[in-house]
This record gives C-alpha cells, structure tokens and sequence, in this order.
C-alpha cells in the first residue's frame, strides 16, 4: 500500500451534451452529429496538511444544493487534510447566449400582462431581462450531473499527485533513517566506554575527598562507599537503553512507511518518541562525542518532523 501525501493540486473538467438540438425528422441523419457539447464544469481541489479532515467548498449559487453529495465523495477518499474544493461553470460560445423558447416568452408576456393591469405604471421587460428569466428558466439537471463528475475526476488527479508526493516523502524520510541508523551506531561503542571513564573519575574523586577527611572512615568502608556511588552514577549516565529504544522507533518507522496507507499519526508519535529519546541523550551523555551525536540526531530528527506532517 501506498503512503499518501496531504498535499496537493488538481483540476478537471466534464462536458455537458446537447441534445437539445436534435430533432425527430432528421435524428436518423444527423442525430449523432448534433450531440456537441453546450460547456461544462470545472472542478478544482487543494489540499494542504492538517491534523483533521477538514472540507471547504467554493461553488457558485447554482450547485449549493449539491455540497452533501459532493462532501460523501471528499470523505469516502480522504481522511486527513484541509481540502478546498472548487466549481466554476464554463459554457461553450454558442450556449453563452440563452435561446429563448416559444413557451418561455408566451409566459413572460402573459405575465407581463397581468402585472401591468395590476400597476398600469410598472414598465415593460427588457431584452437583458427577458434573456435573464429564461436562462434562469433553462434546466440544470444535466450541469449537476456535470459538476459530479468533474469532482469525481479532480479527486482521482488529487489521489495520483498526493500519492506522487508520498513517495518523495518517504524517500526523503528514509534518507533521514539511515543517518539516524549510523548515529546510533556510532554513539553503541561509545557508551560503555564513557562509563567506564565516569566511573574511574568518580572514584578517583571520591577518594581524594576521603583522604581529605583524614581517619574519620576506615579504608575498607571508604572504598565500598566509592563503589557503591560510582555505580548509581553510573547507571545515571547510561544512555544504553535509550539508544536501543531508539533503535527500535527507527525500525518501526521503516515499517510503517513500508506498509503504507494511513500512517501519518502513527508516525508523529514515533517522531515524539525520537526527540524524546535524542533529548535524554543529550542531557545524559556523559562524553562530548555522545552530545554531538545527540545534537546531530536532533536536527536530522526535526527534518523528518517536517516531513511527516504531511503524510496522511
């Protein structure tokens, strides 16, 4: 399965046929001929990275009835993101002009009528109004059916690119991976040796105190209290564990951007956990090389942060 992108930009257009123009006496002729298309709708999706679904649509007064169908068709796809949906109707030259039918004018005359013998002064239709209510009057059903299906194409085009996307990202994340992977390795031999060199420091430390002391302790007790001390501070420095634990989130992460689909959440979480584990490094490392690894991890930590915010 693939990893998806949250980002990302697409368009698409449906054309509506006319079938208006065809007539019963010479359909068999040129029916065929006549289908050609009247315009069309254009659709146009964004999407940027949020932590939720969240849809918004841009669509002219003529489609508002249709936002429920078109938001079953957004959610049935996406489950993160901030998706901006756009619709915009695009006529051909010969459907910009309305051709006014014969029924049409017989009714805004009758109506004209009725309204002047009610308010003698109310003037009389203009030709801009006259094509106004019967482009109104005009039916829609087929420009509906139009805008769903360019939503439904721009969604497509939407999941190609966001799923383009993914893979840049999960390249760019795995590069990341292997850095972290060598740094780990590198501060490995690096722990113990650290401890030892603590422990040794401490002890020799303990001891000039003690001696400094004079007679007070006996030196069987003084050397099993420095013992004793240089091992808890030892364990205090170890940072063992934590390399390990961060061993581990970096192979779970390798799984996830492995295994696919919608993974984003789950890898923020492992992100956390990384810092956290780069952080208590850093603030136990007990030897500069191992604070220079934990810097390091921390920038090549916060690249992959970067990078993860835009996975679904």
């Amino acid at each position: 399965m693939s990893v998806y992108s949250m980002t990302g930009f697409a368009s698409a257009v449906a054309s509506v046929p006319d079938h208006s123009s065809e007539n019963t006496e010479d359909s068999d002729a040129s029916g065929a001929s006549r289908k050609n298309a009247t315009g069309g709708v254009g659709a146009e999706i964004r999407s940027v990275n949020s932590r939720f679904l969240d849809l918004s649509f841009k669509v002219s007064d003529e489609f508002r009835a249709l936002e429920p169908v078109l938001r079953d068709l957004l959610t049935q796809t996406f489950k993160r993101g901030k998706i901006e949906l756009r619709l915009q109707p695009s006529r051909a030259v010969d459907s910009v002009w309305p051709q006014p039918q014969l029924d049409q004018l017989q009714t805004l005359a009758r109506l004209e009528g009725t309204v002047q013998n009610w308010l003698p002064k109310a003037g009389a239709l203009s030709v801009n109004e006259v094509l106004h209510w019967c482009r109104a009057a005009a039916p829609v059903a087929k420009l509906d059916e139009a805008a769903v299906e360019a939503t439904r194409q721009a969604i497509e085009a939407l999941m190609d690119a966001r799923k383009r996307e993914g893979k840049r990202l999960v390249a760019i994340i795995s590069e990341r991976l292997d850095g972290l992977r060598a740094l780990a390795e590198q501060a490995t031999p690096l722990v113990p040796q650290a401890v030892q060199r603590q422990q040794e420091r401490f002890v020799q430390k303990f001891q000039e105190a003690m001696a400094a002391v004079g007679g007070a302790v006996t030196a069987e007790a003084a050397q099993e209290r420095a013992l004793s001390e240089a091992a808890a501070y030892a364990l205090r420095i170890d940072v063992d564990e934590e390399v390990q634990r961060l061993k581990a989130h970096l192979d779970e992460i390798a799984r996830l951007l492995k295994k696919g689909g919608e993974c984003g959440k789950r890898l923020d979480f492992l992100i956390q956990e990384l810092h956290r584990e780069a952080n208590t490094l850093g603030s136990k490392a007990a030897a500069l090389e191992l604070t220079q690894i934990s810097v390091e991890m921390k920038v090549l930590i916060e690249q992959m942060r970067e990078q993860v915010q835009n996975i679904e």
